[in-house]
C-alpha cells in the first residue's frame, strides 16, 4: 500500500505540473517555450530559497522529472561553484547536469533514426 502512495503523490505532483502549463497556454498568449523558462525560473527560486528539497522529499519524480528540477540541479550547481570563483559558478551549474543533457540528447537521436517525423497537420 505504501508504493501505491508514493506513485500518488509523485502523479499528483507532476499532474499538476502540467495541469498549470496547459491553463497558462489555455487561458494565456504564453508560448510554449515561455512557459518551459517560467517553470525553470520557479525551480532556480524554490531552491535558491531552500524549499525544493522539501518539495521533493514528499513528490519525488513528480518535481524533479519536469523543468523544475532541470533548474534545481542547474541553481545547486551554480551555488557550488560560487564559492570557488565566478566561472566557475557558471561551469558546475552546467557540469551538474551534463549527464542529463547528454541522454535527452542521445535519446532524442536515437528516436529520431528509430521514428519518421511529419509535420503537425492543422
Amino acid at each position: 500500500m505504501s508504493i501505491f502512495l508514493d506513485y500518488l503523490k509523485v502523479f499528483s505532483i507532476g499532474g499538476l505540473i502540467c495541469t498549470i502549463a496547459q491553463i497558462l497556454i489555455n487561458r494565456t498568449k504564453m508560448s510554449s517555450a515561455r512557459i518551459l523558462v517560467l517553470f525553470l525560473l520557479i525551480g532556480i527560486f524554490l531552491e535558491g530559497v531552500g524549499l525544493f528539497s522539501y518539495i521533493k522529499d514528499f513528490a519525488g519524480a513528480g518535481i524533479t522529472v519536469p523543468i523544475t528540477g532541470f533548474g534545481s540541479t542547474l541553481i545547486k550547481g551554480a551555488k557550488e561553484g560560487a564559492k570557488i570563483g565566478l566561472l566557475e559558478a557558471v561551469t558546475y551549474g552546467f557540469r551538474n547536469m551534463a549527464s542529463g543533457l547528454t541522454a535527452a540528447i542521445f535519446f532524442g537521436f536515437l528516436f529520431a533514426l528509430i521514428f519518421k517525423s511529419h509535420s503537425k497537420k492543422a
